[in-house]
């Protein structure tokens, strides 16, 4: 331990002989604790949020997607999608059809999305871990079922319960009709469950089975819209990307989850980072009366520093004595900081400190992070620093008890 930080150590922690330093030092090591655990907190809230709405994305959207660059849809071949499924990386592979509709359900209607899905999408994604009410079905004797997000539920009034009632869907037909002949297409869904992910999935996506799908828009049965994969546990994600290219050809977007929703994981990323700051700035005004605290310490030690200069220490020795200071302020309300706010975390596991009502979850998520406490701990011990160059060329400046005329 060099001889600047024990110095420090005795000015800080030493029984000082003016209560109120003793006051203010105290302040100033609350103001650092209460600033960190504020940042702890809320960068673990974000991380919840962020974790919480990937889960629930993940359950509707694939590890890698494949879609045309041009057009809608593509015709799929035997060999093509035997090349996928045989990739080292790939654990399934589902063929899915995408088609804008019409939909009416006991005289209310609205526009959204039809899904057409084979038998391995529920493996590729994990919407029956989403199921709302009722059940994941799509096929049953000669009935054609469907499953429906929460908010098309709400706004249609559709009921799962009521089997006599069906949804209709119409969609387009694609080729010209004649001119008393429906340019819409009609079938019938009963709807066998309510699944609750995201607004703007709930509120347009209905699930069926890809032969009705296809029936509906009279397509063949290799012609798919968009390929969903799943990857294996230990799939080297950009490699595996790399070889589907490599099989499905130039003509071809294929995106893995952040490509999939960049827009939003983007936002997500600012808007951490803008709490981040906010907080840290609030922290860093509660806190910046270390600077009193430490200008009234030197003020107490004047004599100390005097006579250190006496002894022979120098202007830089004195300013590494006040720095020690500020650094061990600053590392007390960091350590304090975040044990609480990891006491916080583990209450909140535990009992639910932080409710939240009319949303998918009966509090607010939190997640812990290692690089969030590796850039907490260097923005207090920087601005720990900082604060305390000001108190440190005022302890330089002070003048020795011998004067070298």
């Amino acid at each position: 331990m060099n001889l600047p930080f024990k110095i420090a150590r005795k000015y800080l922690l030493g029984k000082k002989s003016m209560n109120a330093i003793n006051i203010i030092t105290g302040i100033s090591v609350l103001g650092v604790t209460l600033g960190t655990m504020a940042l702890v907190i809320v960068m673990s809230v974000f991380n919840g949020f962020e974790d919480l709405i990937k889960s629930l994305y993940n359950s509707f959207q694939p590890d890698v997607m494949v879609t045309p660059k041009k057009g809608k849809v593509f015709t799929l071949d035997s060999l093509t999608y035997k090349g996928l499924v045989d990739l080292n990386g790939v654990d399934k592979v589902s063929t899915c059809l995408e088609e804008i509709a019409f939909f009416e359900y006991k005289g209310n209607q609205d526009f959204g999305v039809l899904k057409g899905v084979d038998e391995n999408w529920l493996h590729v994604t994990r919407l029956d871990s989403v199921i709302y009410e009722g059940a994941y079905k799509l096929k049953g004797g000669a009935r054609s079922y469907g499953v429906v997000g929460y908010s098309m539920r709400n706004k249609m009034g559709i009921s799962v319960e009521d089997v006599l009632s069906q949804l209709s869907v119409f969609m387009l037909k694609n080729k010209q009709v004649g001119n008393f002949e429906k340019p819409f297409r009609k079938q019938y869904l009963s709807p066998s469950g309510v699944f609750n992910i995201q607004q703007q999935i709930d509120e347009k996506y209905v699930i069926a089975d890809l032969d009705f799908a296809r029936k509906l828009r009279n397509y063949s049965s290799g012609e798919v819209s968009q390929l969903e994969v799943k990857l294996k546990e230990d799939a080297d994600t950009e490699a595996t990307k790399t070889a589907i290219k490599r099989i499905i050809g130039d003509d071809f977007h294929v995106k893995d989850r952040f490509e999939q929703n960049e827009a939003f994981f983007k936002l997500m990323k600012v808007e951490k980072f803008m709490g981040f700051v906010i907080v840290g700035l609030a922290g860093l005004l509660v806190s910046i009366n270390m600077i009193g605290c430490m200008l009234m310490l030197i003020h107490e030690k004047k004599k100390d520093i005097a006579i250190l200069k006496t002894m022979g220490a120098d202007n830089a020795f004195i300013k590494k004595v006040f720095l020690n200071v500020g650094l061990l302020i600053s590392g007390l309300g960091l350590i304090m900081g975040c044990g609480l706010a990891i006491l916080v975390y583990l209450l909140h596991k535990q009992f639910n400190l932080l409710p939240m009502e009319g949303f998918i979850v009966d509090a607010y998520p939190m997640s812990l992070r290692l690089f969030d406490f590796i850039a907490i701990i260097i923005f207090v011990l920087v601005f720990g620093v900082l604060f305390s160059l000001f108190p440190a060329s005022k302890a330089a400046a002070i003048k020795s008890l011998v004067r070298n005329d």
